[in-house]
């Protein structure tokens, strides 16, 4: 089994925003974690979101240089997997079978096509299964630091 790990948008997202206290702290110490393991892994997907929500609903929000300097710094620091014609068909195929946003469809597709077996995200239920996919949300009471450092 994979150790790998995919990172969603909003895990990023709260390691930059100071609104959210108690988030932004378990933000960083999960991706502390992972760069220390290794295990992390983003998306193109995720890359852009990341502009686009650091851009127009952070606040303070981030320049569009600043922006483009932690996408460019993230894109060093992380492996990054594209989204393919293929991750968008299976996007269509798991959106409609699971009844998902398309966005959540699309990550989940790059997981799976990448048999990435864990989406680190807050907007599945922690602990829920997609096709072999697990969805683990960071900031779940439930949630286990130490998960991050072996397979599924």
């Amino acid at each position: 089994m994979s150790a790998e790990i995919l990172i969603d948008t909003n895990v990023l997202v709260y390691a930059y925003d100071p609104r959210a206290r108690a988030k932004q702290q378990q933000a960083l110490t999960v991706l502390r974690r992972l760069v220390v393991n290794g295990h992390g892994r983003l998306s193109t997907q995720t890359l852009g979101e990341f502009y686009t929500v650091g851009t127009r609903r952070l606040a303070p929000r981030l320049s569009r240089e600043d922006a483009a300097g932690q996408v460019v710094a993230l894109a060093a620091a992380w492996p990054i997997l594209p989204v393919t014609a293929l991750v968008v068909l299976e996007a269509a195929r798991g959106a409609s079978a699971h009844r998902l946003d398309y966005w959540d469809a699309q990550l989940w597709a790059t997981a799976r096509l990448n048999q990435i077996q864990v989406i680190l995200t807050e907007d599945f239920v922690h602990g829920r299964v997609l096709e072999g996919v697990h969805f683990m949300d960071p900031f779940a009471a439930s949630f286990d630091l130490t998960a991050l450092d072996s397979t599924h």
